[in-house]
């Protein structure tokens, strides 16, 4: 059984299908692409299987469980985490920080807890938590940074944080959100690298990019979305060869 499983998934806005009758599986323990042009609906079929955008029709199962429509904070406890296209950290809040709002989810602690700090029990949460936090920065080798402010970070750095805040949450599945947006070729190397490095450690990879070098070096399979439609789903080799998706996306030379 797939651990992500959408099944006729469709959404529309007012007359615009942005996603339309979509069958796509992740297996656990592996890293899944998702391609397409500009405006296909890949960052739209991220939103609906976190719970942002309710389908309009179909379903989404994680784990064997509905998640469609959704809250997103309860599909986040599920274990689903993920970073987004464009940055969103707290600027003036330092590494660890950011970090540690990703790992609170997953405390006891609420807001009587945060009001009585000094309590015990609420000391030791912190506590953990904290070490919790130094652990998932350091699979994103930030560890040194961990008391700088998040804006002050270069580029390539704030979206390694973006990753390190949701590992926080200890999630089964990654959803990264154009990862590689941004970087220089060396920084995509090492990127490349960390992600593998985070599927080693059991967790469940799904990605959306635009960089195909990055995307054909790095995951097991590959779905291709064209104006909503799935057009393809397979590994590298099968959607680098396939003809639809050479003319909607790749270009002739692609093959090749």
């Amino acid at each position: 059984m797939a651990l992500l499983d959408l099944k006729n998934v469709t959404i529309r806005f007012g007359g615009l299908t942005a996603v339309d009758s979509v069958n796509l599986q992740v297996e656990e323990g592996t890293i899944q692409a998702l391609i397409g042009p500009n405006g296909a609906g890949k960052s739209t079929m991220f939103n609906l299987i976190t719970g942002i955008y309710a389908p309009t029709e179909g379903e989404i199962s994680f784990g064997g469980e509905r998640i469609s429509g959704g809250e997103p904070y309860k599909i986040a406890a599920r274990g689903i985490g993920r970073t987004f296209q464009n940055i969103r950290l707290f600027s003036t809040l330092s590494v660890l920080e950011n970090v540690l709002i990703g790992a609170h989810t997953r405390g006891k602690v609420g807001l009587g807890g945060a009001i009585c700090k000094y309590l015990p029990w609420v000391r030791r949460e912190e506590g953990a938590l904290q070490e919790w936090a130094i652990e998932c920065l350091k699979q994103v080798d930030l560890v040194h940074r961990v008391y700088e402010p998040a804006g002050s970070l270069p580029y390539g750095e704030q979206r390694r944080l973006e990753i390190a805040r949701a590992l926080a949450i200890k999630p089964r599945i990654l959803l990264l959100d154009e990862p590689a947006a941004g970087m220089n070729p060396q920084e995509k190397m090492s990127l490349m690298q960390m992600i593998r490095g985070i599927r080693e450690t059991g967790l469940t990879v799904f990605l959306v990019e635009h960089d195909m070098k990055f995307v054909m070096g790095l995951s097991d399979r590959i779905a291709v979305l064209d104006y909503g439609v799935k057009i393809a789903d397979g590994t590298p080799l099968e959607v680098r060869s396939n003809d639809r998706v050479i003319e909607a996306y790749l270009g002739k030379g692609a093959a090749h």
